[in-house]
């Protein structure tokens, strides 16, 4: 059997801490670019309620 390569536990757990960290900021951009959506629906549609309608004669 072939020897499995020993990581120092202070290895690991920096190895653990990055790809929680990776995990945590794809997490948060989705995040944002969902809130960057709505922001701007919500602006457009605050656009079409400030319109003024045509003044009828």
């Amino acid at each position: 059997m072939a020897e499995t390569p020993r990581l120092s536990v202070e290895k690991v757990l920096k190895k653990l801490v990055e790809s929680e960290m990776k995990a945590d900021s794809a997490s948060r951009v989705s995040k944002i670019d969902a809130l960057d959506e709505e922001i701007k629906r919500m602006r457009a549609q605050r656009q079409r309620l400030d319109r003024k309608p045509p003044k009828r004669d």
